[in-house]
């Protein structure tokens, strides 16, 4: 089963970016200026540092409508199916309070899964979760939210992608830390990760983001609220297509628990709240 055409409306501004022609498990190479560069294989991104080219994007073989929200406990192998959201879950729309696709128990772990469009509200974790090789093709209204309460919450995505995001990819709700890595690749985003900026409970929040390849159009790798003490510390950052460096990759904000829009407080790396110098992010 093929996944349906989709009819949400886009945001404005929003660019399209067009699927990845490489099948899952065919590594990516290209040859720059004479030196080859070895892309990982997608099933277990491990891109080097130094990488110019990404890795293909899965083609699932199958695929599965999800009319109502899997609950996860203990390990779940999605085996590189699609799942996509179908009647409650299949509206496409951008709406606040959607329902997931996938909900996880704390310390759930979540792998090997492609999410099709539409996408709902994607993932949900409710504690300590791991995404492994998990990937997004159209972002819905978050490709993943972490709602855990407790300050010892370990979020952590390994390696998967995501792309058509047009704000946020991974919105931080909760309370922990939350580590983006294995070669992560996201593309056509807004925001990579987002710490609350207006939640009605607001936390000390904790970003690393580390081997990670961004793709623009983009705007933001990180946003943090530097008033409740939120750190990112970003390393071994490879940015695509952006020679005008117009994606920021970290900006700080003046977080709330009103629900007003939060204030822009600045930008860059700043060696407290932003953590990361200029030999951390590339630009190819």
């Amino acid at each position: 089963m093929t996944s349906p055409a989709r009819t949400r409306s886009r945001r404005p501004g929003r660019a399209v970016l067009g699927a990845g022609a490489a099948a899952f498990g065919l590594a990516a190479t290209a040859i720059l200026t004479g030196a080859l560069t070895g892309a990982a294989n997608a099933a277990t991104p491990t891109a080097a540092v130094t990488a110019t080219a990404v890795a293909g994007w899965p083609t699932p073989g199958t695929s599965k409508p999800v009319p109502a929200t899997i609950e996860v406990s203990g390990a779940y192998d999605g085996k590189m199916q699609r799942f996509y959201g179908s009647g409650d879950l299949g509206d496409g729309g951008q709406s606040e309070n959607q329902s997931p696709l996938f909900q996880l128990k704390d310390g759930a772990v979540l792998s090997n899964v492609v999410i099709g469009a539409p996408a709902a509200d994607g993932i949900h974790c409710l504690g300590t979760c791991t995404l492994k090789n998990v990937w997004w093709e159209d972002v819905g209204e978050d490709a993943a939210t972490f709602k855990g309460k407790s300050s010892s919450a370990v979020y952590r995505v390994e390696g998967g992608g995501a792309r058509k995001a047009s704000d946020k990819v991974f919105q931080f709700n909760g309370a922990g830390t939350l580590t983006v890595t294995g070669g992560f690749q996201v593309a056509d985003f807004g925001k990579l990760v987002r710490s609350c900026g207006n939640c009605s409970t607001q936390y000390k929040r904790k970003v690393v983001v580390d081997n990670v390849d961004a793709t623009a159009p983009g705007k933001t790798l990180v946003g943090i609220n530097s008033n409740y003490g939120d750190t990112a510390t970003l390393r071994a950052v490879r940015i695509h297509g952006d020679s005008s460096k117009k994606i920021k990759p970290c900006v700080r904000y003046e977080g709330n628990n009103t629900g007003a829009e939060p204030k822009v407080l600045g930008s860059g790396p700043d060696g407290t709240y932003c953590r990361y110098s200029a030999a951390d992010i590339t630009y190819n």
